[in-house]
C-alpha cells in the first residue's frame, strides 16, 4: 500500500495554552481570563485557545490516515518546543516533509518515522510535526496489515500481544471538587491532579495542598464503591521547590509528610521542584528518590518538566533520578518515541506513564492508547480537554474496543491452529 497525497486540515486543540511563567508569577484571574502581559516567547496573552493541524494520508486504496498536531498546555516552559505554529508547520510539511511522506514504506512503523521524521541538516523537526505524522503513519501501517495501531506498534517492536489493559488516570483541571467527585463515581484508577500551579493553590508551607491531599482521600471513601482505593497522584508544578526552597532532603521531608497524611493509599507527587536544567533536575531528583526509598515511603516522585525527549527520558531511567516518568507526547515527539519511552522505563525498572496534554485532540488520544496498551504503560492519560468526562470516555472507550478486537484476534488465532495447524510466523509472534 502506498501514500498517494496528503491532506491538511487546521483545527483546535481541547483545551487552553497557558504562559506558566506569567501564572507563577502571580497573574490575576478574570473569569476564565489570566490577567496582564504574557512573559513566555510566542504567547500573545497568558491564556490562549490551542490550535492543532491535522495531517492525512491517502492511501491508494482510498482510504486516508490522520494524525494531529499541537504543542502542550505550557508550551515553551521546562526546556519545551515554542508556541505551536500551525502556518509554519504546513509550509514545512508542504515544501520539505510531502517528498519524504509520498517516498515512505508504510509497512514498517518505525522505518517509516526514521525516514520522514529525519532531521534536516542536522537540526530535529518540531516535535508536534513529529507527533502528528507519525500518528498518521501508525495508523497507514494499521491499514496496510489490515490490524490495530496496537498490533502494529507489537510488531514494530516485536511485543507479544497484549492481555491486559493500561490503568486510567484523570485530571481536575480548576474545577477540583466536581471533578474529583466524578473522578470517584467513574471508578479512575488514579486521580486527581489537582493542578495546584500557584502559590494560592499550594499554600504557605504547603497547608492549603495538604489540606486537599486529604480530602481527596476522604472522598474516595465517602462516595467511592466498597474497597475503592486509588492511586492519588498530584502535579505540584514545582512549587515545593517554590515555597520551601531547592534542598533536596526538605522537598524529601515534605512529601513524606503528605505520604503520611494518607497512609493507606499510593501517594504520586509530580513535578516536586524544577532545579533549571535537565542535568541539576536528574541530579537533584535522584537524591530525593533515595530519601524516600530509604524511609519506605508511601510516596513516589513524577518528573514532567527537564523530562521531554526520548535522551531526556533515558537520562532519568538509568540514573534512577525518578519513580516515575510522565512521557509527555507531544514533547517526546513521534508515537515511535513514546513506545522506545516505555521500554526503556521498563529496562530500567522505573514506572512508565504515557500522558500528554489537555490541549490534544480525541484523535492523539485515541492513538496514544494503542501505544500504551501495545508496550503495556504502568497507567495513562485521560485525555484530552479538562472536563474530565470527555477524556475517560475517549480513552477508556478506545481501550476497552481496542482490547475487544484484541480478544477476538486472539480467539481467531486459536481456532485457525486448531483446524489447520496454522504455524505463520504472524500468528506466532503474537502469541
Amino acid at each position: 500500500m502506498k501514500i498517494t497525497d496528503i491532506v491538511l486540515a487546521p483545527g483546535t486543540g481541547a483545551f487552553f495554552y497557558d504562559d506558566q511563567a506569567a501564572i507563577r508569577a502571580g497573574a490575576g484571574q478574570d473569569g476564565f481570563l489570566y490577567v496582564g502581559e504574557p512573559v513566555t516567547p510566542g504567547l500573545k496573552a497568558i491564556r490562549t485557545p490551542a490550535s492543532s493541524l491535522s495531517i492525512g494520508l491517502v492511501l491508494d486504496d482510498g482510504t486516508v490516515a490522520w494524525g494531529d498536531m499541537m504543542s502542550v498546555q505550557y508550551s515553551g516552559a521546562g526546556g519545551r518546543d515554542p508556541l505551536f505554529d500551525g502556518d509554519a508547520m504546513s509550509k514545512l510539511v508542504e515544501e520539505t516533509i510531502a517528498s519524504r511522506i509520498l517516498g515512505a514504506d508504510i509497512s514498517s512503523f518505525v522505518g517509516a518515522c526514521s525516514h520522514v521524521l529525519a532531521p534536516i541538516e542536522g537540526t530535529r523537526l518540531p516535535l508536534a510535526l513529529e507527533y502528528g505524522i507519525s500518528q498518521a503513519l501508525l495508523q497507514a501501517a494499521a491499514n496496510s496489515a489490515k490490524t490495530t495501531m496496537a498490533e502494529a506498534v507489537c510488531r514494530s517492536f516485536d511485543l507479544p500481544l497484549p492481555t491486559r489493559g493500561v490503568p486510567l488516570y484523570a485530571q481536575s483541571g480548576d474545577a477540583r471538587e466536581i471533578n474529583v467527585d466524578k473522578m470517584i463515581l467513574k471508578n479512575v484508577d488514579v486521580l486527581p491532579h489537582g493542578l495546584i500551579n500557584s502559590r494560592q493553590k499550594f499554600g504557605i508551607g504547603g497547608q492549603t495542598f495538604l489540606a486537599f491531599v486529604e480530602w481527596v482521600a476522604a472522598r474516595t471513601q465517602q462516595i467511592g464503591r466498597p474497597g475503592y482505593r486509588p492511586v492519588l497522584h498530584f502535579d505540584v508544578y514545582g512549587w515545593i521547590g517554590l515555597e520551601l526552597g531547592l534542598d533536596p532532603q526538605a522537598i524529601a521531608d515534605f512529601i513524606c509528610r503528605v505520604g503520611d497524611k494518607v497512609p493507606d493509599f499510593n501517594l504520586n507527587i509530580e513535578s516536586p521542584a524544577d532545579f533549571g536544567s535537565t542535568e541539576a533536575q536528574v541530579e537533584n531528583y535522584a537524591r530525593i528518590v533515595s530519601i524516600l526509598d530509604d524511609r519506605g515511603s508511601n510516596a513516589r516522585i513524577v518528573v514532567d518538566e527537564r523530562c521531554n525527549t526520548l535522551d531526556d527520558i533515558r537520562q532519568f531511567a538509568e540514573a534512577r533520578a525518578t519513580h516515575l516518568v510522565q512521557i509527555k507526547t507531544p514533547d517526546v515527539g513521534s508515537l515511535a518515541d513514546t513506545a522506545k519511552a516505555v521500554l526503556i522505563c521498563k529496562q530500567n525498572q522505573v514506572g512508565a506513564y504515557v500522558g500528554g496534554s489537555c490541549t490534544e485532540t480525541d484523535l492523539s488520544a485515541r492513538a496514544s492508547v494503542h501505544v500504551s496498551v501495545a508496550t503495556q504503560a504502568d497507567m495513562m492519560l485521560a485525555k484530552p480537554g479538562m472536563g474530565v468526562d470527555e477524556g475517560i470516555s475517549i480513552v477508556g472507550n478506545e481501550q476497552s474496543r481496542l482490547l475487544a478486537l484484541l480478544e477476538r484476534r486472539r480467539a481467531t488465532s486459536d481456532e485457525l491452529q486448531r483446524s489447520n495447524n496454522f504455524t505463520g510466523p504472524w500468528m506466532v509472534k503474537l502469541r
